[in-house]
């Protein structure tokens, strides 16, 4: 993808290291010794010299009284390659899917928002999380999820390596965002608590991953973003490398249809593509259909 040109969405909310360094049970201890050595010694006027101290330290992002021993840099919000990639991927799919919206009589196009972090987040709807459950969107906040670093595992541990490998993650989720806002995701989540086996709700599950493959192949096959040779065939590769009878490959285990919930590795690069080629959600029906 051909990323220098282009702009970059004001959605994307970087939330690596969250609550900084914060003064621990040690930290506050020595505090009070401190402040009573001070007053004893220096009375207010020592107790004003010493405030003054601290906070200037602080000022320039050193905590003297860090629980961690010795002194810390206050935590600031961390960047990494892939951030120019998340914004430009997220406002492409903000600039089509409002094009979309618009010409299916849909409405405005509720762009949803984007949230980076490392390890571990707090959701406002959907609790806390951390990056082993992998890119994921949470329906009530309406917010996608993301730890970069699964775009490295996806390459070095999936096989599946290229910037619109990347892309088509993000565009699954955003396809997810689609389905919650049209109401798609609320019907499914009914008809799973009617269904008369595990089997069956993993079906519906199934039908919802295939769409949102699907609507993230609309978004490729609209974008404005310049595409390389090759960049589809990345995209493919990434949906190949999560299918879940790779998975369950992979992981030495046997094969066992009734447990998919995503799709085999050829579902998934099918609905990529008939999403790709068609250009219309339309064909994204893996709702109304009989062949997955």
């Amino acid at each position: 993808m051909r990323l220098d040109d282009f702009g970059q969405s004001s959605n994307v909310r970087n939330r690596r290291g969250e609550g900084g360094s914060r003064m621990g049970s040690g930290g506050a201890g020595l505090m009070f010794v401190l402040i009573r050595m001070v007053m004893s010694r220096f009375g207010i006027g020592g107790l004003v010299v010493l405030g003054i101290g601290f906070f200037a330290l602080q000022a320039i992002g050193i905590n003297p009284l860090s629980s961690g021993g010795g002194t810390q840099r206050a935590s600031a919000p961390q960047t990494s390659q892939y951030d120019q990639l998340v914004g430009a991927v997220l406002l492409s799919t903000e600039n089509v899917f409002t094009e979309v919206f618009r010409e299916e009589g849909i409405g405005d196009y509720p762009e949803p928002v984007l949230n980076l972090f490392a390890g571990r987040v707090t959701t406002r709807g959907c609790g806390s999380a951390t990056s082993a459950v992998g890119p994921f969107y949470c329906p009530a906040d309406s917010q996608v999820y993301i730890d970069t670093s699964f775009f490295d595992e996806l390459g070095q541990r999936f096989g599946a390596p290229g910037d619109f490998a990347q892309a088509y993650v993000i565009a699954h989720e955003v396809g997810h965002h689609i389905q919650n806002v049209t109401g798609i995701s609320d019907q499914v989540r009914r008809q799973q608590a009617s269904a008369r086996s595990e089997a069956d709700r993993n079906e519906y599950s199934v039908r919802l991953e295939l769409m949102a493959d699907c609507l993230a192949g609309v978004w490729a096959g609209r974008t404005q973003i310049q595409l390389d040779p090759g960049d589809i065939r990345e995209a493919l590769g990434a949906a190949a490398a999560i299918g879940d009878d790779t998975l369950q490959r992979r992981s030495g285990g046997r094969v066992v249809p009734d447990s998919f919930t995503h799709g085999t590795s050829e579902q998934r690069q099918r609905w990529f593509t008939t999403g790709y080629r068609a250009r219309d959600i339309s064909a994204c029906d893996t709702l109304g259909t009989d062949q997955l």
